[in-house]
């Protein structure tokens, strides 16, 4: 039996599609909007038409662990909290420099071995609350495409007092952010180039896609941050990363940036890594264009990782990697944060 023929029967009926004439269905899941016909499988393939109805994959999860909230990264949530992280299998795009492709790729890549796990949604909950954790996180592979089953998760976790958050490419559809909306708080979006024809070649996505996801992520209050990994020679020119920044900016200034270093991965390995030196001056037109906070990543002790108040400039989150070692901002009753040496409002969420 091969892995998608096991993933059959970890399925349920979808809520994110519509019917259609002849048996077809169209998944609503992600920006693709796949038309698919019975007995087939979306882009994904992990999402399928079983008989004139869609089916989503459910009950079970092919990785989990225990992850500081840095790593994910947020660092404007809740720093130093500690993660329930939990992934399936699949994904909507198939990037060339996938640095989770075990998980991501498995269902359209066979050199990529995946194991599964049977769980239910009330188990994985339990997990996570005998673990005394606050945060559970889809992540490992792409969580729109198993966004039926993060809901029920979800709702359990929300119902024992945790908050949730999708670790994503962001290529997502209206209609799916608005049913995660009552379940998830945090949003991280991997803008993976400003380049369209680099993103329809590389990923299979179109860019306008996923810029439109983030400009409605933002709109509908999810708490949002944006990650870039630099990649040599592909999206590191300092015209795209100037709009790229812009871009940002023009949402909100508040929005944290996270520029993070490539290291030559799965199919992408005719490039050296990101040298510091571009993660900096990437970090410098971030600023220059108007966002009040931008991080370098994946060289721990080497990037520029703690958040800083943007208007004194005075050190408020110290951290190394993935470690926060001090935290001086201050928080309201109301669960505001500020700079205590300046009263400054610093954008996220803090308590």
């Amino acid at each position: 039996m091969t892995l998608l023929e096991q993933l059959r029967k970890y399925s349920a009926p979808a809520l994110l599609a519509e019917k259609l004439s002849g048996g077809a269905c169209r998944c609503l899941a992600c920006a693709h909007k796949c038309v698919i016909a019975d007995k087939s499988s979306g882009r994904c393939k992990a999402r399928f038409n079983d008989g004139g109805a869609l089916k989503a994959p459910w009950g079970y999860i092919a990785g989990s662990g225990l992850d500081p909230i840095e790593k994910k990264p947020f660092f404007h949530v809740l720093p130093g909290a500690l993660t329930f992280s939990f992934g399936m299998l699949g994904c909507n795009f198939k990037c060339d420099f996938c640095q989770n492709y075990l998980t991501s790729q498995a269902l359209r890549d066979p050199g990529c071995p995946a194991d599964i796990q049977e769980i239910s949604a009330g188990e994985l909950v339990a997990a996570a609350r005998s673990a005394g954790v606050k945060l559970l996180v889809s992540t490992y592979n792409e969580p729109l495409i198993t966004s039926e089953w993060a809901a029920e998760i979800f709702a359990g976790a929300k119902a024992a007092g945790m908050r949730c958050a999708y670790v994503s490419n962001g290529y997502a559809s209206q209609e799916a952010l608005e049913y995660l909306r009552p379940l998830v708080d945090f949003y991280k979006v991997d803008l993976k180039t400003f380049n369209p024809e680099n993103y329809l070649k590389t990923a299979g996505g179109k860019l306008e896609h996923v810029l439109n996801s983030i400009k409605k992520i933002h709109e509908l209050g999810f708490w949002l941050e944006i990650v870039t990994l630099l990649i040599p020679g592909f999206n590191d020119s300092p015209a795209e990363l100037a709009a790229l920044a812009s871009f940002l900016a023009g949402i909100s200034k508040d929005i944290p940036w996270h520029i993070t270093a490539f290291h030559p991965d799965y199919r992408m390995t005719d490039r050296e890594a990101t040298p510091p030196g571009t993660l900096a001056k990437a970090r410098e037109t971030g600023l220059r264009k108007g966002l009040k906070y931008v991080y370098t990543g994946n060289i721990p002790g080497r990037g520029f990782e703690d958040t800083c108040c943007p208007a004194c400039g005075r050190t408020l989150v110290r951290r190394r990697g993935f470690t926060a070692l001090e935290n001086a901002i201050r928080v309201s009753e109301r669960g505001a944060g500020d700079c205590p040496g300046c009263c400054a409002e610093i954008a996220g969420v803090w308590s």
